[in-house]
């Protein structure tokens, strides 16, 4: 059923940050794959006051059952007292790579 994909965002402060719960979550067969972009410039408001931050980027390729357990660990391993987990529904994939992403999930 192709359509159990998801990505999932998440901001990170730094790459280093970034690297350690791309590793777990991978090593861990929570996701298939997290790629790591490079700074961004991040404009929010939290605790009543305007942020600019430098930020990085985690695109997180797993499916719908491994949400929670993702979610779980990055909130184990961020940084942030409340960091940014989006899930957004991946609604076209090749048959390839839903494949290679499904058999590399637990």
């Amino acid at each position: 059923m192709k359509d159990d994909l998801i990505e999932i965002h998440c901001a990170v402060p730094t790459k280093k940050a970034g690297k350690k719960i791309a590793r777990h979550l991978v090593k861990k067969s929570l996701c298939a794959c997290v790629n790591l972009l490079p700074k961004m410039d991040s404009f929010y408001i939290y605790e009543d006051a305007f942020c600019e931050d430098k930020e990085h980027l985690l695109l997180i390729k797993t499916d719908k059952a491994h949400f929670k357990a993702v979610e779980k660990a990055i909130i184990k391993r961020h940084p942030y007292a409340l960091p940014e987990i989006i899930a957004l529904p991946v609604t076209k994939v090749s048959k390839e790579y839903y494949e290679w992403v499904k058999t590399s999930l637990r």
